[in-house]
This record gives structure tokens, sequence and C-alpha cells, in this order.
């Protein structure tokens, strides 16, 4: 992980890369009975997974309340949490799904690492409301981005803006975007032993 970590510009800590290592672990045994993910090989999840989603928290800089909506296993969410406690600790993370079993197991995620600034939350994201606006909301393939962007735009400050994380750059789905909303730029990712595409999609009130 650290050489993957390293090719990422990512300086990861010792006691980062070990809950990193245990929140794998604690996916893998919960997926022997959930079905949290379709992976099981841990070479695979460790890539496709954790790599994936570090490969994305440089774009988080600066943020300091973040929703990941269809958080699923906690990705990227737990993996944003871990690297934030020590890297930007004013950063909360919080996570909505409407599956119980993957609420439960981030629940039992967030107690087992110690990740004191995340939230979960079981519910629609349409439905959610909170005392304390997002900065930033983002997801990984939780849907298309018209429907990511009318579900949860109450939920966003003024000001703040969506990272959605997708694979082949979404041409349809951005020139569909509500309107109102705009992009206002787009990365192109390479993750560590992954040959395939990835890009984030960062979206702003126009």
């Amino acid at each position: 992980m650290s050489a993957g970590a390293e090719a990422l510009g990512l300086a990861l800590s010792a006691g980062q890369q070990q809950k990193l290592l245990a929140y794998l672990a604690l996916m893998a045994k919960w997926n022997r009975t959930y079905n949290l993910t379709a992976l099981r090989d841990p070479a695979q999840m460790m890539t496709h997974h954790l790599l994936d989603s570090l490969a994305v928290v440089k774009a988080f800089d600066g943020a300091t309340n973040v929703l990941d909506v269809g958080a699923g296993g906690g990705l990227p969410g737990i993996v944003l949490a871990i690297w934030a406690a020590e890297a930007q600790p004013a950063m909360r993370v919080s996570m909505i799904d409407t599956v119980h079993k993957k609420t439960a197991f981030l629940t039992q995620a967030k107690a087992e690492l110690q990740l004191s600034n995340v939230s979960v939350y079981t519910a629609r994201v349409e439905q959610l409301q909170v005392e304390q606006l997002f900065d930033v909301i983002t997801s990984r393939a939780f849907a298309e981005l018209n429907d990511f962007v009318n579900w949860s735009n109450h939920l966003l400050q003024p000001g703040g803006h969506y990272i959605a994380l997708k694979g082949v750059m979404p041409q349809d789905e951005i020139s569909r975007l509500p309107e109102g909303w705009k992009v206002a730029r787009t990365e192109a990712l390479q993750v560590p032993g992954l040959d395939a595409e990835r890009h984030l999609i960062f979206i702003e009130r126009s």
C-alpha cells in the first residue's frame, strides 16, 4: 500500500496505513456475510477500493464538512476520514445510505477504527435534513449526475461544490445537468495497478 500511496503523492503515516488495512480486513470479514462489495480478492480490494479512494483525497483539500452519498461500504468516505483525521483534523465526514446492513457496517467501522470525525445516516438523501450544510458532497458510482444534484442540492451550502467519482468521462450525463449547475472542472486520475479510466467531476452552481 505504501508504494501505491507514494505513487499518488501521498505520504501516509504508520497509523494511517494501519487503520486503512484494518478497514480493509473488516470489510473482507463483513463481506462474507453481507456482500458489501462484489470483490473478494484482497489484492483487488487493495487496488479497486483502497488505492482508488486514496487517489481522490487530495481533491478534498480544505474541505471541512463532507457528505458521501450512497456510501455503501465506505468508499471513499471511510478512506477519506482515516486520511483526514491526521492530514486535515478540521474535516468531518458524513456518510448516507438507504441500506441498513451497509450503514451498520459503517457504524461498526467508525467504532472499531475510532473515527471521531465520522457521522452515519440511514436514509434517502432527498429526505435528509441537517443543522450544518456541507461544503462538499461526493459520491462514487451512486447515480447519474442529474439525479445526484437534484436529490442532494438542498444539503449543499452556498459556495459549496460536488465532487463526483466516475469511471469513463460521462459526457452524456454532464450534458443533462439540471439548470443552474455547471461543471467547474474535471480531473483524470491514475490509480496505481488499475487499468481503467477514472475521473473526478467538480460541479457547482452557475
